[in-house]
């Protein structure tokens, strides 16, 4: 079976924020799985109950997984679009190369999962709960996090077109080597969230709601006129 141990432990020497206190690293997944049953052919099925079940190279497109559960589960090469998986549970999985438009996971749980080099459009994941989750690799346009619930959560290497993370709720989550482009933090609330390694980052909104973050010298010249819209300083010369 999958385990996951106590991952990654904080970076001490990061220092940034409040009065020059460390940031607390997130906690990685260290997901092993066993060894996978091919998936037998169907559908997926709500409220299902997949353990060590593998889908490769599938197309899942329009289907309803809704409520269901996967432990100990690869999705490799999968088609998403439209496929509902909502309030679905991912535990110690994996899921490499899904692509497709309007994957709703919204209520979903992601708990001890890699998410590796992922071709999304407008996924849904409003009101979702992810915990010890790597996203690394790929582009994933529109995601929607609204009212989310992040904790122990890394961003490497990916792409995030214009996400939305309106009202949700982040707690160290880093974001290593990837892009955020148009990211929106309107009412989120953020919680040793470390943007200091994001090759570029812009922003939509949210930007009141930055006081949880840590970012570094040169990205706070980019925000400069973001940050004095936001005060009403005009800056003139």
């Amino acid at each position: 079976m999958a385990r996951t141990g106590a991952g990654r432990t904080g970076d001490t020497g990061r220092t940034g924020g409040r009065a020059g206190a460390a940031v607390k690293g997130a906690r990685r997944p260290e997901v092993r799985l066993p060894a996978l049953e091919p998936f037998g052919g169907g559908g997926l099925e709500p409220d299902g109950d997949y353990d060590g079940v593998e889908w490769r190279d599938l197309d899942l497109a329009g289907q309803d997984g809704g409520g269901a559960r996967f432990m100990d589960c690869a999705l490799t090469g999968c088609a998403l679009d439209g496929t509902r998986l909502r309030r679905a549970r991912f535990l110690d999985s994996v899921l490499t190369g899904p692509r497709g438009v309007g994957t709703d996971l919204a209520e979903a749980t992601l708990r001890d999962v890699e998410l590796l080099d992922a071709r999304l459009g407008g996924a849904q994941l409003y009101g979702a709960v992810l915990e010890r989750v790597v996203v690394r690799g790929g582009k994933i346009d529109y995601l929607n996090l609204r009212q989310a619930r992040l904790r122990d959560v890394v961003f490497e290497g990916c792409v995030l077109v214009e996400p939305d993370f309106g009202g949700a709720r982040l707690e160290r989550v880093e974001f290593v080597d990837c892009a955020l482009k148009a990211a929106d933090f309107t009412a989120a609330t953020l919680t040793d969230v470390d943007l200091r390694g994001a090759a570029e980052l812009g922003l939509a909104g949210g930007v009141d709601r930055l006081s949880g973050a840590v970012i570094s010298p040169a990205q706070l010249l980019d925000l400069a006129a973001v940050l004095a819209a936001e005060l009403g300083i005009r800056v003139e010369g």
